[in-house]
């Protein structure tokens, strides 16, 4: 918090972020910073009852050396998430940040900590690409490696760490779902969407990849959130107020068009955007978009809303649960209960009623199920002592007991 502004100055020049995301990013930080503070106060054992006469306890032990691998999108939460867990609970921990924001997702966050009396060695930042990463899950001392990337990406981390027997927190990509039921209020629903699907240029796991809209307020909808997509500022987030900043490289930039270009070719609607200008990618809706579309069926990571028509709810849950991933989840209905009802039907590690499918929390448990990741291991007390640290069985007598032999 003391150094705020140089923080978030960062953030905005390497990440992209506009000054919005640059703040909730460094709030969501600082919370991930005194929740872990909590750690090293709570109970992590369990006096046991025992057969003999002794004393039987299990208990939290460090599991060593973690390596943490974040990241360009959000890099200071998705690094200090891991970070400052581990750290608390004993850990000794190597970060590796996306080369693309190694001073916002590892310079700073080490600083930060140096000034703050961390003992040296207690956090390396070794800065790299896939080889680096693959040298750290290989090296036997790291014990533990805690991932927030793409899906592809995680399927390999898990497989090396599996080959070296470790664990492996992996974190993924998702294309999480906003329904919007046939009781919802339109422009409330046009609200959440346009946020869940362009903020941060659509460069969060937990973006909203598809909109399922019941028949009845699906032109009124896509009327809505095309006019609002048409009227967002888009532009360099340093030099004025924007709505949206750029997308992180040319690669990322042309992966997005691609996505939007084989949906129309599909037969999809540009209902609004669909181009850019150097890295600065408009924020998009396309209507009508057939189930087998790649921006449909695919995470876009960019600020694409696809729109789907339903007939019932019950048709929106379904296409909701038939995708691959399974991160976050909006429901948009007057009716609560009902739409936890419909949320029971869909596997997510997250659901949101009534809101876009973008929140994050620092003692909230995070994580998705499928192919979005392993589970919640990040968030809160219990997520965390579970992720940093191994189980210890102790045994204490007393008198040493006299065995037959």
């Amino acid at each position: 918090q003391r150094h705020a502004e140089e923080i978030s100055g960062w953030n905005v020049r390497e990440v992209g972020a506009v000054p919005g995301m640059a703040g909730f990013a460094l709030h969501v930080a600082a919370e991930e910073c005194y929740e872990a503070a909590t750690l090293p106060g709570r109970a992590i054992g369990e006096v046991l009852p025992s057969e003999q006469p002794r004393l039987s306890m299990a208990r939290r032990m460090p599991a060593g050396v973690v390596a943490v691998i974040s990241p360009f999108n959000v890099p200071i939460i998705l690094g200090i998430r891991s970070v400052a867990p581990a750290l608390a609970l004993g850990n000794a921990v190597i970060l590796k940040p996306d080369p693309r924001t190694a001073v916002t997702g590892g310079t700073l966050m080490a600083r930060v900590l140096e000034e703050a009396g961390l003992p040296p060695g207690g956090l390396q930042m070794l800065p790299g690409g896939a080889d680096v990463g693959e040298a750290l899950i290989a090296d036997p001392h790291v014990r533990v490696i805690s991932f927030t990337g793409s899906t592809p990406v995680g399927r390999r981390i898990g497989e090396l760490a599996g080959r070296h027997l470790k664990r492996a927190h992996l974190e993924l990509g998702g294309n999480s779902a906003l329904l919007v039921l046939d009781d919802a209020d339109v422009d409330e629903a046009v609200n959440l969407a346009a946020w869940g699907s362009f903020f941060h240029q659509g460069q969060i796991c937990m973006t909203t990849g598809r909109h399922l809209v019941a028949d009845r307020l699906y032109d009124a909808f896509v009327e809505g959130l095309a006019a609002k997509a048409g009227a967002l500022p888009v532009g360099d987030p340093a030099a004025g107020d924007v709505a949206l900043g750029p997308v992180i490289d040319a690669g990322q930039r042309d992966k997005i068009h691609g996505l939007v270009t084989a949906s129309v070719e599909q037969g999809a609607q540009l209902a609004s955007g669909g181009t850019y200008e150097r890295l600065f990618y408009r924020p998009t809706v396309l209507a009508g978009v057939p189930l087998t579309a790649p921006a449909f069926a695919e995470e876009v990571f960019g600020p694409v809303a696809p729109v789907t028509r339903v007939s019932s709810a019950e048709e929106a849950a379904e296409l909701a649960a038939a995708g691959e991933y399974g991160l976050s989840l909006g429901i948009v209905t007057r009716d609560v209960m009902r739409g936890l009802a419909v949320a029971e039907r869909i596997p997510t590690g997250i659901v949101h009623i009534n809101d876009q499918t973008v929140n994050d929390e620092a003692n909230a448990p995070f994580g998705g199920v499928r192919a979005s990741g392993t589970g919640a291991r990040f968030g809160g007390a219990a997520a965390n002592i579970e992720a940093f640290t191994e189980t210890r069985w102790i045994t204490m007598r007393g008198e040493p007991p006299r065995y037959p032999f």
